[in-house]
């Protein structure tokens, strides 16, 4: 698949992740919100794991593989979740959204750190903008960042254990499908974050039994769309150009999470966010390469004429 499809196919991906945002907020106001995100990923693995065994692409992955199974459940479902789920409770969103979008500049340096991989000048230019856009919609949205609190720690941990999850599935991608590690990695998630949730919410499931029939329907646009098709291809792309190339598509969520509230929700939207998809939208063309790209195809245009 060419760099152009994967672009494309990510800006599909924060188009529905964006969405995601409304419907989750639709979700955990009728039920506890570990216990719908525990049976929102088991969900979405049951259903990424019949993919793939369609597509022949079922194997038990290796002895070498297990640490990255093991330890990108722990990341980017367990940790990432329960992080998030925690903050929320104590920051306020304006806090949350800054620190979140904090994911690309963050990947970046654990690329560096890990792959001793350094960004171009455009890149690193990209990932200012993208981090400048984020910063503009979430402040228009919630009227300016409050003081720090330990909720904002828990953000910080939430965002932080997913960039390493991106590093891993980078490195698992050389010898394992990256699909393949997301079936396995949100199965084994799944299960650890249902056991934390019979500790913390007793009455989970009692919560679910009394969920009106309207909010299954979200439930299964969340687990099918966003969760189980969503990071699979999220992951594949990964494998295909990279996790910093990837993690800049990020910015796009805060823009799409903005119009999905406004759509669904009917939040208003102020002038300052029209200036921050200004600055998130040059952030993906420069952070993700695609500038680049074309000023080297118009140079190898030139020297072939």
């Amino acid at each position: 698949m060419s760099f152009l499809k994967i672009y494309i196919l990510l800006t599909g991906i924060m188009i529905t992740w964006g969405l995601n945002v409304s419907v989750i907020k639709i979700l955990v106001a009728h039920t506890q919100p570990v216990t719908i995100t525990s049976m929102r990923i088991f969900t979405a693995s049951l259903i990424v794991i019949i993919i793939l065994f369609f597509f022949g692409l079922i194997r038990l992955p290796k002895k070498s593989e297990l640490f990255y199974v093991f330890g990108g459940a722990l990341l980017s479902v367990v940790f990432h979740h329960y992080f998030l789920a925690e903050g929320l409770t104590k920051t306020s969103a304006s806090n949350a959204g800054l620190i979140l979008g904090m994911g690309p500049i963050l990947t970046v340096i654990l690329t560096m750190i890990f792959f001793r991989k350094k960004p171009t000048l455009i890149k690193l230019l990209g990932f200012i903008c993208g981090s400048l856009g984020v910063s503009f919609t979430v402040m228009a949205g919630s009227g300016g960042i409050h003081s720090i609190n330990l909720g904002d720690v828990d953000i910080l941990l939430s965002i932080l254990s997913q960039a390493l999850s991106f590093i891993l599935i980078n490195k698992a991608s050389k010898t394992m499908d990256p699909r393949l590690l997301t079936g396995y990695m949100m199965l084994i998630g799944s299960f650890i974050l249902f056991a934390i949730s019979l500790w913390k919410e007793p009455e989970g499931l009692s919560s679910l039994a009394t969920a009106p029939p309207s909010i299954w329907g979200a439930f299964f646009f969340s687990a099918i769309f966003a969760t189980a098709l969503g990071h699979m291809s999220y992951n594949y792309a990964i494998g295909k150009v990279g996790a910093a190339e990837s993690s800049i598509f990020l910015n796009l969520n805060t823009l799409f999470s903005l119009l999905g509230a406004a759509f669904f929700l009917n939040e208003a939207l102020a002038p300052a966010h029209f200036i921050g998809l200004i600055f998130i939208v040059s952030g993906v063309l420069l952070g993700s390469g695609a500038i680049e790209i074309w000023i080297l195809q118009r140079k190898n245009k030139r020297l072939s004429a």
